[in-house]
């Protein structure tokens, strides 16, 4: 078997897992991504609120969904991101749409010339107005 089919393999498993595993997931208001500009070599990390547009150049990056594992199990951070291209006078255009793994980010990865983008992790809203008072 081929990696890249054993690597599909693998995510579908954790994608079908039954329902009743997954609710220990967390759901988090923000995903924390990170951001590269193949062009100018710039790296941004982005706080993405869950259900708001960011932009990163001409990507408009929007989280669905950010969920986590709780402490007591083994680290993970999955986003479920829609990505958009839109340039000057013409329509957008969807150029990633699906999860991505922080533990792996290739097995999920926006394919574009210009630009990447990889998970960090999750944030709450609360944790995040916490640290900004300290």
């Amino acid at each position: 078997m081929n990696s890249k089919l054993a690597v599909t393999l693998t995510a579908f498993s954790l994608l079908a897992m039954p329902a009743a595993a997954r609710a220990a997931d967390m759901p988090m208001d923000i995903a924390v991504l990170q951001a590269l500009d193949k062009a100018t070599a710039r790296v941004q990390k982005l706080r993405v609120p869950v259900g708001e547009a960011v932009r990163f150049g001409t990507l408009q990056i929007i989280a669905r969904t950010c969920r986590e594992r709780p402490p007591e199990e083994q680290p993970e951070s999955a986003v479920f991101l829609d990505v958009w291209e839109s340039r000057q006078g013409e329509a957008a255009e969807g150029v990633f749409r699906g999860w991505m793994f922080a533990s792996s980010p290739g097995l999920s990865a926006m394919e574009h010339p210009v630009y990447d983008i990889w998970v960090i992790g999750c944030e709450s809203a609360s944790s995040q107005s916490q640290s900004n008072s300290q």
